[in-house]
């Protein structure tokens, strides 16, 4: 079958390309750019929102834990605390150091941040600040105080 070039009117040879330049420029419009950014923007946000769902539930009640332990861990190395609620009249208040003083506070924070993490850890903590009140007073005396270095200490035995 014979073709002929429509520009020239001449027979066209074999390489002949049927398509005229201005069907090619139409033809070679850019692809549409959509669904490739539709497709990153949805990868995105399905990554970030598994490594989010993944971040938080693997460290919160870790954290507590962390925390629980190192309360305890601070009320023990306050120390011995004098117990003078046996006594009608104690004859001097005894005084602590301030680094004891410094872990008695630490010990009543790290219990609180437990706390406010896992709820659990609210009875350690209310022990723990029972404990924080009665040896910042000075009120070695304190009934109420005693009990909660007693309960405390048994939760900690617990963690």
């Amino acid at each position: 079958m014979r073709t002929v070039d429509p520009g020239t009117g001449t027979d066209a040879g074999p390489d002949f390309d049927e398509s005229s330049p201005e069907s090619e420029a139409e033809s070679a419009a850019p692809p549409s750019r959509r669904l490739p950014v539709l497709c990153a923007v949805a990868g995105f946000v399905l990554g970030a929102s598994v490594l989010g769902l993944l971040w938080g539930l693997s460290g919160v009640h870790a954290g507590a834990l962390d925390d629980a332990v190192a309360a305890c861990q601070a009320l023990d190395r306050v120390g011995e605390l004098p117990d003078t609620s046996r006594d009608a009249q104690p004859a001097l208040t005894p005084g602590l150091s301030p680094e004891r003083l410094h872990r008695m506070v630490a010990a009543r924070e790290l219990a609180a941040a437990a706390a406010q993490v896992n709820a659990n850890y609210q009875p350690l903590a209310d022990h723990i600040d029972g404990v924080s009140r009665m040896v910042l007073s000075l009120h070695f005396n304190d009934i109420s105080g005693q009990r909660h270095l007693t309960e405390a200490k048994e939760a900690c035995g617990r963690i």
